[in-house]
């Protein structure tokens, strides 16, 4: 995947809009367009969760972004499906701008970095290995606090194995799986900590560029669903690391999966 310097996700999508990251966009069609709707609540833990996921398919390339249930209109699909990728790039609903630069990216060029396997199992089982991989992208030392955002439960049990403070921060709000409180606001919860692991998903709700830029050189890490071949473009702007998850997803499917990681300097 080549790396494209860009200053924010919009001058990324307009690199891509005028034809310099890849094919015409007007010349390549979205073939299948379908959003995935999933409740979870892995055995053994107490509490569950929902997902929705729009997800846009360009010839074998898969790209997708994460919603908050019920928040994308019926007729979204219909727009995407048959359409060329430069009117996608410019639909009113960013989820879908998102999905659709995820889509053409990674058409353009599939993932590269390390290739980490996850091997068949419960759907735990395979969550808490997504988050070994995540979470060993985190390059701080013991007792360091992570600012997460997007809560994850297997995250927060990865990071507190490794001897790793967290202030776990969600639109949802609520409370993790230990009773903990979640903080609505990620920029109130920046302060006092040492690094951040952030949702893919922060492209999608629009808050991805100013947590790069409020992030203020502390280590970034992101795990992306939504936006995976996306986020690798940010690495050294503001991004120390990526763990991407291209679709099919880890919760989709019992049997073995990978995830792609990268980071800042090393190979795309």
């Amino acid at each position: 995947m080549t790396a494209l310097t860009r200053t924010s996700f919009d001058a990324l999508l307009d690199r891509a809009l005028r034809g310099g990251s890849g094919p015409d966009p007007a010349d390549v069609r979205v073939a299948v367009a379908f959003r995935t709707q999933q409740a979870v609540r892995h055995d053994g833990r107490g509490t569950g969760y929902r997902n929705e996921v729009l997800s846009l398919r360009i010839g074998e390339a898969v790209g997708s972004c994460a919603v908050e249930p019920g928040a994308l209109p019926e007729e979204a699909l219909d727009d995407c499906v048959g359409a060329d990728v430069a009117q996608l790039l410019q639909h009113p609903l960013l989820p879908v701008r998102v999905a659709a630069l995820d889509a053409y990216l990674m058409h353009a060029g599939p993932h590269g970095g390390e290739r980490v396997a996850l091997p068949a199992g419960t759907s735990l089982a395979k969550s808490r290995a997504r988050a070994k991989a995540v979470v060993d992208l985190l390059d701080v030392p013991e007792g360091s606090t992570v600012l997460v955002v997007g809560v994850v439960n297997s995250l927060l049990e990865a990071l507190r194995s490794r001897g790793l403070r967290y202030v776990a921060c969600d639109l949802k709000g609520g409370t993790t799986e230990w009773g903990e409180p979640v903080a609505l606001d990620a920029f109130a919860a920046m302060e006092g900590c040492d690094a951040l692991l952030v949702s893919g998903m922060t492209l999608g709700n629009g808050t991805f560029d100013a947590l790069r830029e409020r992030a203020g050189g502390r280590p970034l890490v992101m795990f992306a669903q939504t936006g995976s071949a996306i986020l690798p473009h940010f690495l050294g702007h503001g991004v120390s690391a990526v763990c991407a998850e291209p679709y099919p997803f880890f919760w989709l499917d019992g049997g073995p999966g990978a995830v792609h990681r990268y980071r800042a300097g090393g190979a795309r």
